[in-house]
């Protein structure tokens, strides 16, 4: 270690007596002790005799741990790593320690550097720590700043327009001010009463100054009472701590909060101050905390440091503004006695015009046609509104008679259609026009129609009842009688082809009327009855009637007997008769006659009636047999029907009807081992009614198109798909030809592709949609210029009509309805609104059963009181409520927790609304005790309830007793919220002195009477 003092150079003088010290002695040790310590030093005192040994030895004695202590520390300061931990140890004590003032001397110049070189580096660094402490004071800063504006704005418009704001106008021009500040000059008029400055740690009042002739309790009971205001509102909302209820308004009186570092400002301002007031306020809490902050930071309760505080608060008092006192009082007389003068006039005039206006009203409403929705007095104007069919009274001749200025009412009608049978009347006369041997009139709130009238009137009608149906009155029109030509003759007609349809041997297959001309078609046995000859005495014109009738053998047991005795010839041994349906043969025959008689029989084995020759002795020869095995293959074969068959002289016959579509049948001979030549066969061409030929002849007739499929389906054609209009008429034309002994022709799948029809088929489905749902009454629906019309009844519980319209096609945009709102009383309806009305525990069900409402279960008695009431009120609709199935709860199992809970008292301090630090355990207690109750009853099926009651001892006034209470109780609540209870569970009111626990004959029964109860209540 290198110095750099200068060398020692020693006096040469002798010890002085005065001080008794050898000088030269002291400096030669000296300068032993420096030779020792840095050998550097020793060149510079070679010059210098060394010390005496002695000296050495005790150099050694007294300044040996001092050597060894500064050789350590030389080395420390030698090694940077070493010395850096070292300072660091002993830094953060030193700088404690050290007074203030100078610590912030010394490390000011190091820290601002610091600061301008991590701000240069990244600027982002301070934004990020800025942003919390800023971004909320600019954000009320600007908020402030808006209000102004929008107060400015406001008392501005508001003013525009009036006497003052004339005035105010020419005061603005003449003295140069803006208006907007003349207006706020003269309207926000205002005074501050009271300020209270509170501590922010423990909200005990520190000062508090009053305006003159301003009243108020006990300033340190309101401060109490603010503190306690602004912990439940952050406990109830869980807001942040650094926020603060900054306004309340109480009717003329405005609290404004103004929140700093250790202490709250509370102004309390009567009337309408302006929002520059905040900034003012703000003003003197800084001042306040850049003078006293170290008082209000250790505030205990003692002001005595904080004295010149309310010199401050002083200057918030003094701030007002009133009411300017120039004007003309003699107008402000004249003023109130025109309006003493004029009010009893008023009064009178206003009462008359409203009794007459009620009795306009009860006139309209029992109008039929009318329904009034609302009505009312306004500004001395009368609106009314409602319904109002066209064919009712009009509302505004209805005002003569009644006194009732028209100018002065304004009405706004809505046009609906009545149900009412007289206005249906009307509208069925005009719509259908009767012809005049119909006539219309109302019997026992029905429409009866009576009379004659065409088919075309008579379907008009039909369908006039048919919307009618739902909701309206019935329209009868069974007493209409058809006398259209066509109609008679139609009827004349059906009773020629019933006439047809019951002669044996004749099956009618189509028949039909068109332009006039009768068309009938089917099958005649040639032994039955000539069609023709049967018209005589049905009055239908022969020249009109067009029949084609193809010949076919009746399967009748008289046709059969007559075809078999002329085909079978049977000789004179054989009778042939009729025994219960069967044909019996009787006899003896040749085995050719019998082998025909067996041939015979097994044609007519499949639908006709039996042919029993077992009475006949018979002779088979194998031709016979294989002929008959050809035969039989033939009867099997669709499309063709074996009529006759015989062997005569070596030779066979066969006749029959054959399908042109159907198998040939001679290309059914090969492998029967029959000789075509020896076969002579006469088939007549039919068209078979088997499935598979009509399916063949409907598409060759019909050439359905690609989008539409004929399928045969358990024996019946089936057509899919989609097809124009035309297309299934004539399909459907097909299908009433094969109505009668034919396969059905099903075109019930087949869509109409045609716009109108579409839109047609999608209206009616979800009109019928509409109908099948519960709550809705459909009383009339059209269809008219493109455009769906519908109106009728609907339960606000019901489905909403217009979300019905999803998925059916109907363009939303074309329908127009009209609903009027109404309760059904479907069971369904009435327990969901019991539900909402009664709210039953859940340990209650309700259910419909057969149509009534039961309910079953277990309940409190007051609710059980309340679902009997409401029994008794839906017996009057017709709607059965059953409680008898309902038995009280058994609450034993809570009672002993719920007497624990009401003995539970919260104790307060004198003029306190916070309760003592003694009372937490209590308050942690109960809040588990509230929370295992309602826990336990919400399991029962009950609700529970907590009324928190809060009471204050007889001292004071009793309006401050009263407010003191029920702030108690909320600050009860707000704790309790703390502890998990949840805030809809407890319920607060203040009782003030009116419930005290015992009499107030001493302290202790003030202390006692100074809580909130608790009283716990089962819904």
């Amino acid at each position: 270690m290198t110095s750099t003092v200068d060398p020692i150079s020693l006096p040469q003088r002798t010890a002085s007596n005065d001080t008794e010290i050898d000088r030269e002695a002291l400096a030669r040790l000296l300068i032993e002790i420096a030779r020792n310590v840095d050998p550097a030093y020793r060149a510079r005192f070679d010059g210098v005799p060394t010390v005496d040994p002695r000296m050495e030895t005790l150099r050694q004695l007294l300044v040996s741990r001092e050597i060894s202590e500064l050789s350590r520390v030389t080395h420390l300061l030698d090694e940077p790593a070493q010395l850096a931990a070292a300072v660091g140890d002993v830094l953060p004590s030193a700088a404690a320690r050290a007074p203030h003032a100078q610590l912030g001397e010394a490390l000011a110049p190091a820290v601002e550097r610091a600061v301008q070189r991590s701000i240069q580096k990244s600027p982002r660094t301070l934004t990020d720590i800025l942003y919390p402490v800023f971004l909320p004071a600019i954000r009320k800063s600007i908020g402030e700043k808006i209000d102004q504006t929008f107060q400015s704005l406001n008392e501005t418009l508001r003013h525009i327009f009036t006497w003052h704001g004339l005035k105010w106008r020419f005061e603005s021009w003449r003295t140069g001010a803006s208006f907007s500040e003349v207006v706020l000059k003269h309207s926000l008029v205002y005074r501050v009463e009271h300020v209270f400055l509170i501590s922010r740690n423990s909200g005990i009042l520190i000062a508090h100054v009053a305006a003159d002739n301003a009243t108020s309790e006990d300033p340190q009971l309101i401060s109490s009472m603010l503190s306690a205001i602004q912990d439940f509102v952050k406990d109830s909302f869980n807001e942040k701590e650094q926020s603060s209820l900054d306004t309340i308004r109480f009717g003329d009186l405005r609290l404004w909060s103004e929140v700093g570092q250790f202490a709250t400002l509370v102004a309390v301002i009567r009337g309408n101050p302006p929002e520059e007031l905040h900034e003012i306020i703000r003003d003197v809490l800084v001042r306040i905390h850049q003078e006293c902050s170290q008082a209000l930071e250790d505030f205990d309760g003692d002001s005595s440091l904080l004295a010149g505080v309310e010199a401050q608060l002083q200057n918030c008092v003094e701030l007002k503004q009133e009411e300017s006192n120039q004007g003309f009082p003699w107008l402000v007389v004249v003023a109130v006695l025109v309006l003493l003068l004029s009010a009893g006039a008023w009064f009178f005039l206003s009462w008359q015009s409203g009794q007459r206006w009620q009795a306009y009203v009860s006139r309209l409403e029992i109008q039929p046609g009318i329904i009034v929705a609302e009505q009312k007095v306004r500004d001395g104007q009368f609106y009314i509104a409602g319904l109002r069919d066209p064919l009712g009274a009009d509302p505004q001749s209805l005002l003569s008679g009644t006194q009732v200025d028209p100018a002065r009412v304004h009405s706004q009608w809505k046009f609906y259609q009545s149900l009412e049978p007289e206005f249906v009347l009307k509208r069925l006369t005009a719509s259908l026009a009767p012809p005049d041997t119909v006539r219309l009139s109302i019997v026992k709130e029905r429409i009866v129609a009576e009379g004659e009238a065409s088919a075309a009137w008579i379907g008009r009608a039909q369908a006039a009842a048919q919307q009618l149906s739902a909701g309206g009155p019935v329209f009868d029109i069974s007493r209409v009688r058809d006398v259209s030509l066509e109609e008679r003759e139609a009827e004349r007609w059906q009773a020629y082809v019933s006439r047809l349809e019951t002669q044996p041997g004749i099956i009618v297959a189509e028949q039909k009327i068109r332009n006039g001309q009768l068309y009938v078609a089917g099958l005649r046995d040639p032994l039955g009855a000539d069609p023709q000859s049967l018209l005589s005495g049905t009055q239908v014109d022969p020249a009109r009637v067009h029949s084609q009738w193809k010949s076919y053998q009746s399967l009748e047991p008289e046709f059969v007997l007559k075809r078999l005795t002329a085909s079978l010839a049977p000789p004179d041994t054989v009778r042939l008769s009729i025994v219960k349906d069967r044909i019996v043969a009787e006899g003896q025959a040749p085995a050719n006659w019998i082998d025909r008689a067996q041939a015979a029989a097994r044609q007519l084995s499949a639908g006709g009636p039996v042919f029993d020759i077992s009475g006949v002795r018979d002779v088979s020869s194998e031709e016979a047999e294989h002929w008959q095995a050809y035969v039989s293959r033939l009867e099997t074969q669709p499309g063709i029907i074996v009529a006759e068959q015989k062997i005569r002289d070596g030779q066979f016959y066969v006749a029959g009807l054959r399908d042109p579509l159907g198998a040939d049948p001679q290309s059914l001979l090969s492998g029967t081992q029959v000789d075509p030549a020896r076969v002579h066969s006469q088939w007549k061409f039919y068209q078979s009614l088997e499935p598979e030929f009509v399916l063949k002849r409907l598409t060759a007739s019909l050439y359905p198109p690609d989008t539409v499929r004929l399928s045969i389906v358990n024996d019946r054609i089936v057509a899919e798909g989609e097809a124009p209009d035309t297309w299934i008429d004539r399909a459907r034309a097909a299908a009433r030809q094969l109505s009668a002994g034919g396969p059905e022709f099903d075109i019930s799948k087949v869509r109409d592709v045609s716009p109108d029809t579409r839109a047609a088929e999608h209206w009616q489905y979800y009109v019928s949609r509409l109908e099948a749902q519960p709550g809705i009454i459909v009383a009339q629906q059209t269809a008219r210029g493109g455009h769906f019309y519908i109106s009728g009844l609907r339960d606000p519980l019901a489905a909403d009509p217009r979300s019905l319209l999803s998925g059916t096609q109907v363009d939303p945009a074309r329908v127009h309805s009209q609903w009027q709102f109404y309760q059904s009383l479907d069971p369904k309806f009435v327990v969901k609104r019991l539900t909402a009305s009664l709210n039953p525990p859940k340990s209650v069900q309700l259910s419909i059963v057969q149509g009534r409402i039961v309910a079953v279960g277990e309940a409190p008695a007051g609710w059980i009181s309340r679902a009997q009431a409401a029994a008794e009120q839906l017996s009057a609709d017709g709607v059965v409520l059953d409680v008898s199935q309902l038995g009280e709860l058994n609450l034993a199992e809570l009672n002993y927790l719920r007497e624990a809970i009401q003995a539970t008292n919260i104790f307060f301090p004198s003029g306190k609304v916070v309760p003592g630090p003694e009372q937490a355990p209590v308050l942690d207690r109960l809040a588990g005790q509230i929370k295992e109750f309602a826990e336990n009853a919400r399991k029962s099926g009950v609700t529970a309830r907590f009324m928190l009651t809060g009471h204050s001892d007889a001292t004071g006034r009793e309006t401050a007793n009263a407010s003191i209470s029920t702030a108690r109780a909320e600050a009860v609540r707000a704790l309790l919220n703390k502890r998990g209870v949840a805030p809809e569970l407890l319920l607060v009111r203040g009782a003030g002195t009116f419930e005290p626990l015992v009499p107030e004959n001493n302290q202790a029964g003030s202390s006692t009477n100074r809580r909130v109860s608790i009283t716990v209540n089962l819904d």
